[in-house]
């Protein structure tokens, strides 16, 4: 009786599988090691951008916050992210990258005390970006299909070996310095090479329009605490006032004023929760003239005044992100 050989990409495909499971359970350790307590830790100082979490609770509520350019690759746990009416849920092995500083809702959905969600957060240079889809696709970029908020796709061996190397590089000043920017170079490649990497560079970085608006919010993100002009807005985006404002909207889904609004009420939940500062002056600080009007702008935005806000966060850790 003649055996039937295997299914070669049967087995290929569990041969991968099993690797992946290794490397991703190798770097929730790493994680675990470097997020001992509940919350997020900000290592952006040793490597720009990087953050590691730990959240052992399911979130009753949703933890308002603002990103910028992130990538995010979960290792343990899931977790989901809400940008307007958009809900994108993501779990182990999984990655979502955000291609536009945004506000946004985040709802930890699966985790416990045993196995929490544990994940890593890279802050990306959008410059560096751009830069890296011009030297994959130097013959251009289709027309954009459809804007999105969020790119979400399975990680690889390759990935989540790129990211365990880069948690390894903390061990050393000099690889800090001098291999850790190359391995981030390697992860922002290995996302446009990934399966949502077109589409990544056509709705976030092939586009002229979107470039000139992700232009003007770096410059809105540097000086939020400044009154603006849209006028003065439109012409730094090379753009009509009537153009800039309906380019402006469709990126970000808010009028710029509105954006404005929302990054200085962020900066100051910040402020008085990372500097212990009172409300007044965390709203002078970020560009407020009137305390009233900061704390209604803060009540409507977050559901709480300043004070009983900063409170609730401080009893709750794994309410900030």
């Amino acid at each position: 009786m003649k055996i039937k050989d295997p299914d070669t990409s049967v087995v290929s495909s569990d041969l991968h599988t099993h690797a992946l499971d290794i490397e991703t359970s190798k770097l929730a350790h790493i994680i675990s090691t470097l997020a001992p307590h509940e919350g997020t830790v900000d290592l952006s100082k040793h490597i720009p951008g990087l953050h590691v979490s730990r959240y052992s609770y399911i979130t009753p509520d949703t933890i308002k916050t603002f990103f910028s350019t992130s990538l995010i690759i979960v290792a343990q746990g899931a977790k989901a992210i809400t940008i307007e009416n958009n809900i994108f849920s993501f779990g182990k092995s999984h990655m979502i990258l955000l291609p536009i500083a945004l506000p946004l809702d985040i709802q930890i959905t699966e985790t416990s005390l045993s196995h929490p969600y544990l994940g890593i957060k890279l802050e990306l240079d959008p410059q560096k970006l751009s830069e890296l889809v011009l030297k994959l696709r130097p013959v251009g970029l289709s027309p954009v299909r459809q804007q999105t908020k969020g790119h979400i796709a399975d990680t690889d061996v390759s990935m989540i070996n790129a990211a365990i190397r880069l948690l390894e590089c903390l061990q050393n000043e000099e690889d800090r310095t001098t291999i850790a920017p190359l391995i981030l170079e390697e992860i922002m490649i290995r996302v446009l090479r990934s399966p949502i990497g077109v589409s990544i560079a056509e709705t976030g970085f092939g586009e002229v329009e979107v470039q000139r608006i992700a232009k003007v919010i770096d410059w809105l993100r540097e000086h939020f605490s400044q009154p603006i002009k849209v006028a003065e807005l439109a012409e730094l985006a090379h753009m009509s006032p009537s153009s800039f404002h309906v380019h402006f909207k469709s990126v970000t889904s808010m009028s710029p004023l509105q954006y404005q609004k929302t990054l200085r009420l962020h900066e100051a939940r910040r402020l008085m929760l990372a500097n212990a500062l009172d409300a007044n002056t965390a709203c002078r600080l970020v560009g407020y003239i009137s305390d009233s009007q900061f704390s209604r702008d803060y009540s409507r935005f977050f559901g709480n005044p300043p004070s009983r806000d900063i409170a609730k966060l401080r009893q709750n850790p794994q309410m900030v992100e």
